[in-house]
Order: C-alpha cells, then structure tokens, then sequence
C-alpha cells in the first residue's frame, strides 16, 4: 500500500483540476459550424430531444438531459442498452438524439444506428474521435475530445466526461437564449424549489386580508386598538378614516415609543399615535420583492393596496419564510 501524506493529496487534487480546466478551455475554440448545426437540428426538433450514454457517459447524458428539460428544450434520457430491449420505442421520428460516447464505438450505441437512420430520427453525437463510427454516422458532431484523462492511469473517464458535460451546458444555454426563455420560465420547470417560490409566489398568495386585517379608526383610543392587535396576532393595525381608506399605521414598535411618554391609554386615540408613512404593495407585486422591502426598512409587515385605493390585506415576515422566501 502506497504511503501518501497531506501535500501528496493537494498535488493530485490541484493537478486534476488543472488538467480538467484545461480540457474545458480546449472545446472554446471547436464550437463553429457543427455546434450551429446541432443548435439548429435542436430547434427545429418537433418531438423531444433524447440523449443516451453508457457507463459514465451514461451519467453525464442524464445531467444533460435534465438541464435542458430545465431550460425549455423537452428532453429525457434512455439508457441504449435497454433501447434495444424495448425502450427503443419510446424514440419517434419528430425527436431528436443525442449520443454520447468518449471513443464513438460503444457497441450499444452503434447497434442503435441503423434503427435511429430507420426512423429518420436526427442524431448529433458528442465523441473524442470525429472519424468515429458514431461521429460518422450523425447529422453533427461536437468534439469533446480530449488529450488525457485526469487519472494517472489515463483509464478511469474524468476529464473527457467534464468536457462532455460543458458541452451539453453549452448546448442548453445557446437553446435558451435562442428561445428567449426568461427567468419566469424557469420557475414554472422549478415550482417546489426555492427559486420557484421566488419568482412565482405574489403578495396575494400570502397576505392575511378579510377578517384576518387588524382594522381600527382614528378616533379609536389606544387601549382598544391594543385589544384589535392582540386579536389579529400581526403586532400591528391599520388605521383608516371615515372613508375606510388607510390613514397609517400602528405598530409594536409604535406602542413602546408611546409609552415612554405620558399618555391615558384610555383617553389617547390612535390618530396622535399612528405612522402616516406606511409602507405599502400592490397584490400582484411578488413575494420576493416585499420581502426585500421589509429588509430595506427593516420592518416586519406591509399593507397592502389594491388598485382602488382600498386595503388589501396584509404581509408579515412570518408568511413569507413559512412560504420558503429566503
């Protein structure tokens, strides 16, 4: 057993990085008019783009397939030896394949050539040899070839599957731009995660409104207000005139400023107390968007306007991390 000590772990790391990098800057100078070709076979695909690989680019064929259903181009993976056991049939004519393959020999993909040439199905392939069998055989080649493996033995796929890797990147950012996919896009294919949340989640989703919204008048005096803001359970109420339009606010904080002084909680109505410069949001603003407001100001709730002027509801802090707005 070789003896190793803690420099001899760096070294190699370092070096596998480097190695790697340096096989990832290499593709810079091969994208051209194979990549537009793919870019564009991609494009006009009416069915679904299917990527295939075995063994380690078996893996690297499922993270590109992913990252591109994620990103506007409809694409999964299909393992090639069970294509040739029956999965085949989930290929049709209106998709697109595509192949992954370090050497362009595997055996499992190259049975699959003649059934894929049957179908008429467009195949770009991605392989460290041009003169391939699977790089001859496709409608666009993408190189990813690369001079050494990362491994010292030159057998264990490391650097040839990270160029393959940027190269399927490569592919899914130039298909969204292409397609013009927006952020909003995005959190529609991600609507259970955090961004989802953030780009998707209103104010109107969130907000407490009806009977829930701590509502008092200007004439109401401070001891019942307080019993209004125990109530409700948001630490603060609005406060509206004879109209029933938002006059300001009265908080906690509000409270406790109040009675450092010398007031009658029964005699001191809230309009002596309240804040006049609330701050409020419209329904359809986004939840992401209030909350960077209530950091900004440093302040725990917003209320919240309609287009008539008319009080809303209200957002609290406590609803926008409950709803996983972080």
């Amino acid at each position: 057993m070789n003896k190793h000590n803690s420099s001899s772990f760096i070294d190699s790391a370092r070096r596998t990085i480097r190695m790697e990098s340096a096989a990832v800057a290499a593709l810079e100078s091969r994208i051209g008019a194979s990549f537009i070709n793919a870019c564009e076979i991609l494009l006009q695909t009416q069915g679904r783009v299917v990527v295939i690989g075995m063994g380690k680019s078996g893996h690297i064929a499922r993270k590109i397939a992913a990252s591109l259903a994620s990103t506007g181009t409809p694409a999964f993976f299909v393992h090639p030896a069970e294509a040739s056991h029956g999965d085949m049939g989930m290929i049709t004519t209106n998709d697109t394949v595509i192949a992954l393959s370090n050497s362009g020999t595997v055996a499992e993909l190259v049975n699959l050539l003649p059934l894929l040439k049957r179908l008429g199905t467009p195949l770009i392939s991605m392989t460290g040899n041009d003169q391939s069998v699977l790089a001859c055989a496709s409608d666009a080649h993408l190189d990813t070839g690369v001079e050494t493996e990362a491994c010292p033995l030159d057998l264990a796929p490391t650097s040839s599957t990270t160029a393959a890797l940027v190269m399927g990147d490569a592919l899914a950012i130039a298909l969204l731009e292409a397609r013009g996919f927006t952020a909003e896009d995005f959190a529609f294919s991600h609507p259970g995660g955090t961004l989802g949340k953030q780009l998707l989640l209103k104010v109107e989703d969130v907000m407490h409104s009806g009977t829930d919204i701590p509502t008092v008048e200007l004439a109401t005096v401070l001891s019942d207000a307080l019993m209004e803001i125990s109530s409700k359970g948001l630490g603060m109420t609005t406060v509206v005139d004879d109209n029933g339009r938002l006059a300001g606010i009265f908080t906690d904080g509000d409270l406790r400023r109040a009675l450092d002084t010398d007031i009658d909680i029964k005699r001191t109505a809230l309009s002596e107390l309240m804040n006049q410069g609330c701050k409020t949001v419209a329904p359809n603003m986004l939840a992401a968007e209030a909350m960077r407001i209530m950091e900004q100001g440093q302040i725990s709730t917003l209320v919240v306007i309609d287009k008539s002027d008319n009080i809303a509801g209200i957002i609290h802090l406590n609803s926008l991390l409950k709803a996983g707005i972080v």
